[in-house]
């Protein structure tokens, strides 16, 4: 049963991953609808929304949705190496504060569905 759980997180870092990807391309996407990063946004956009759907077959909407917010972590990361965007020390606190909140809920969710097993 636990497998599934951690099918799930994964899947959800996955599908936070392709989603911020897919809107750094549209980002990019200098040349309106005729340009090729558009296209490539929308993909990855709908490869992160499959991966949601599949991972929710793997836990518990309450643990696996919050750990959606590790897309701002990428989508901040994406635009600091990628697109020549300052990062502000206000930024990192909130960086750290949603990658611990993140870690929190999927042990949280890992944990209480060990301790509904063994009772």
């Amino acid at each position: 049963m636990q497998n599934k759980l951690i099918y799930g997180i994964i899947l959800m870092v996955f599908s936070a991953s392709c989603t911020a990807i897919g809107q750094a391309f549209w980002k990019m996407a200098v040349s309106g609808i005729y340009s090729w990063q558009l296209y490539v946004g929308f993909f990855l956009y709908g490869m992160g929304a499959i991966l949601m759907i599949i991972a929710f077959r793997f836990g518990d909407l309450s643990v696996l949705h919050p750990l959606l917010s590790v897309g701002y972590v990428f989508a901040i990361l994406i635009g600091v190496v990628f697109l020549n965007e300052k990062l502000t020390a206000m930024q990192v606190f909130g960086n750290i504060l949603v990658i611990s909140g993140a870690i929190m809920m999927g042990l949280s969710g890992y944990f209480d569905k060990e301790r509904n097993r063994t009772s």
